[in-house]
């Protein structure tokens, strides 16, 4: 949905802009003259006895402004990936929810010894997906081990059922809260 609006909020603006740019390359009213100027000097002073006018255009600039910046931050954020293409082998594909994988990955991950959660995410594009893990290991759990088996067994698992040559990850291990023991 979010991709739609974006789309058509990109084309009305585009729209604006061309439209706007045309009027002025072609010299049509009110830019016909060589030293016509987008605001005279009595369109600029026009509204100055009026108390409300200045502080008014200010604040519509200012929220199109933040609009604006909140629009191209959405933008940098790295969306989740929604499906992932396996080869059939006939030259045909098959669409994989991107949901299930990581499901699968989640599931494989938190049984494995010492894993108390996991967290998992994939990103880039449907042909080359990559996995984001976190892994709140056990207190006792060895890190090297854990990461060894990750790799081994969850991603490589992943990896073979879908098909894909690689499947790169980013495994971010911590150490889970616990409390302190105490001694009888």
């Amino acid at each position: 949905m979010l991709s739609v609006v974006n789309r058509v909020l990109l084309g009305l603006v585009g729209l604006v802009l061309a439209a706007a740019g045309a009027v002025v390359l072609a010299g049509w009213p009110p830019f016909d003259g060589r030293d016509d100027v987008l605001l005279s000097r009595a369109d600029r002073t026009r509204w100055r006895d009026t108390g409300w006018w200045w502080p008014a255009v200010i604040a519509a600039l200012a929220v199109l402004f933040v609009l604006s910046v909140c629009w191209f931050l959405v933008q940098l954020r790295r969306r989740r990936l929604q499906e992932v293409l396996v080869e059939t082998g006939d030259g045909e594909g098959a669409l994989l929810r991107g949901r299930a994988l990581e499901a699968a990955l989640l599931s494989d991950a938190e049984s494995l010894d010492g894993v108390e959660r996991a967290h998992v995410l994939l990103r880039g594009r449907r042909t080359t997906p990559e996995a984001r893990m976190g892994l709140a290991l056990d207190a006792r759990a060895d890190p090297l081990s854990t990461l060894d088996a990750v790799r081994a067994e969850a991603l490589e698992r992943a990896r073979t059922s879908a098909g894909l040559e690689r499947l790169p990850a980013e495994v971010r291990l911590r150490v889970a809260r616990h409390g302190a023991e105490r001694a009888r």
